[in-house]
């Protein structure tokens, strides 16, 4: 959480809301400015991966971290995946881990080299599923680590709890699929999209073809659909298949059909191919065309007020660093972008012009975007960013429409920090998301159904809800008291883990450490 983001919301309601913004001081057709302002407040702090003054449990010898998967505490029977976390200081491309059970005759794990993970590409060794505990008994076990070159070497000591105790509703959980026109559909059996199954066939085809009217090309085959009981990142991933978090109580407050849209347009954009395509447009184009990041919205104006609040990021900076940039800002940003072209251009000339950036040399998306923007329409990105700030000032904004995207910012800032102290598996630039086909094939459930229970976890949780549930019907002032009471209760943590009274195993990091 960011208290400037709620100190602005209690100015904002202290001051006269405007119904549009002053013009743009370089654009003399525009009409003089109004004479009740909205205050500019400072932008929110972009939240890229954790430094290591967030680290709730101290690091491991030589400042390294080790998460077991999956969550919680760990039974007979788990396949069990392991996380070596490298320190953010040292360079480990050349280095790997060694992990052993000491005490066992087949007792090599194996190694793995130190590579980036994720969207935010931390440094870790990953060992995905190579702890198979089916034939062992409860008990404690001895898990040494060793990397090598050079070391350091420790040992941690972790449970097995019997297989009897696994949590409902585990034991008989299976993967069942379900086959449509346009896609897979693949869930545990069970969960709360195992009972809303026959409500939600239909959806799911309809934002298919939705999406394939929007883009004007269809799938070259169905598409592979896995539905997360359990919230990861934002709610929604897209590789070779689609990942979609479905669960009644969804502190991520997504909505199915709006994040479905929004991935299903990422795999047939995908299918159409570009040397290039920018993070800024990649993202943008999917916002654009659900009309929308996690809610329908109207994107020109809502970019217009980031705009007037002082939030708005500069497109060179927002294309060379799109996803460690503040999240909701970005992804609106580059949706406005994106809606603006297509209004001034077409989407045909648009989609010329996306299909044909190229790659520079120098690695800097901008740069290609420069280029590619000067050979299509005759302008630089900063002519094209002078333009598209010109048609944000035009914007009607509703007085409403500031508070609610300053508190939507909020409360994703708090999912976020929720996720990095409690929740570190969901954090969304290095989200523990196993290979949906190969979980599927080994018959595994646990690693997403098990997720942190602690009694912290789900009152922060409820109140994630709570807020965006005021959000969506506009009660604004609801929705800044539960996320002053989340800040509290953050802060709470926080403070707990500091003077080491908070358990580890509550938690849900089984040994050790969370971004």
């Amino acid at each position: 959480m960011r208290r400037l983001l709620l100190l602005a919301f209690f100015i904002l309601i202290a001051c006269q809301a405007v119904g549009s913004l002053a013009p743009d001081p370089t654009d003399t057709a525009q009409p003089s400015p109004t004479n009740s302002p909205i205050p500019t407040h400072p932008a929110p702090t972009p939240t890229p991966t954790p430094t290591p003054t967030s680290t709730p449990i101290p690091p491991l010898e030589g400042g390294y971290l080790v998460r077991l998967h999956p969550d919680g505490p760990l039974f007979v029977g788990d396949q069990v995946s392991i996380e070596v976390i490298s320190p953010e200081t040292e360079n480990q491309k050349e280095k790997n881990v060694q992990i052993q059970i000491t005490g066992l005759a087949a007792n090599d794990l194996g190694s793995s080299k130190f590579e980036e993970h994720g969207i935010g590409g931390r440094i870790q060794a990953t060992f995905n599923w190579v702890w198979d505990t089916r034939d062992l008994q409860a008990g404690e076990y001895q898990v040494k680590y060793s990397v090598e070159p050079e070391g350091p070497i420790w040992t941690e000591t972790v449970s097995l709890l019997p297989k009897i105790e696994v949590p409902s509703p585990e034991p008989a959980a299976t993967w069942e699929t379900i086959v449509l026109d346009c896609c897979e559909i693949n869930f545990i059996s069970g969960t709360d999209f195992a009972q809303d199954v026959p409500e939600l066939i239909d959806l799911i085809q309809d934002q298919a073809e939705s999406s394939v009217d929007r883009m004007g090309v269809d799938f070259v085959e169905r598409i592979p659909i896995t539905i997360l009981p359990r919230v990861l990142g934002h709610g929604g991933f897209a590789g070779s298949e689609i990942y979609i978090s479905y669960i009644d109580s969804n502190y991520a407050g997504n909505d199915l059909s709006q994040v479905l849209h929004h991935e299903m347009i990422h795999i047939l954009d995908r299918r159409l191919g570009g040397e290039l395509r920018p993070s800024i447009l990649v993202e943008g184009l999917a916002v654009h065309l659900s009309d929308g990041h996690f809610k329908r919205e109207p994107l020109l104006p809502r970019a217009a007020a980031l705009l007037e609040l002082g939030w708005y990021l500069p497109l060179t900076e927002l294309a060379d660093s799109f996803y460690t940039s503040q999240h909701e800002i970005g992804y609106l940003e580059g949706g406005a972008l994106v809606e603006f072209m297509v209004n001034r251009y077409g989407y045909s000339a648009f989609d010329d012009f996306y299909r044909d950036i190229e790659n520079h040399s120098s690695g800097d998306q901008s740069k290609a975007l420069d280029l590619a923007l000067q050979e299509h329409f005759g302008l630089t990105l900063m002519q094209m960013e002078e333009q598209f700030k010109s048609e944000l000032y035009r914007q009607h904004i509703n007085p409403d429409m500031y508070e609610d995207v300053i508190l939507t910012v909020a409360y994703y800032e708090a999912v976020r920090e929720y996720q990095r102290l409690l929740d570190p598996s969901a954090y969304f630039l290095t989200a523990w998301l196993p290979d949906g086909e190969e979980m599927r094939q080994r018959g595994i459930v646990a690693d997403y159904l098990r997720r942190p229970l602690a009694p912290q976890n789900l009152v922060i949780e409820e109140l994630l809800v709570e807020v965006d549930r005021q959000l969506r019907v506009g009660n604004y002032l609801e929705a800044k008291k539960a996320l002053d009471q989340i800040e509290r209760e953050l802060d709470r943590v926080q403070e707990e883990f500091l003077i080491g009274a908070y358990k580890v195993g509550e938690a849900g990091a089984v040994g050790l450490g969370v971004d």
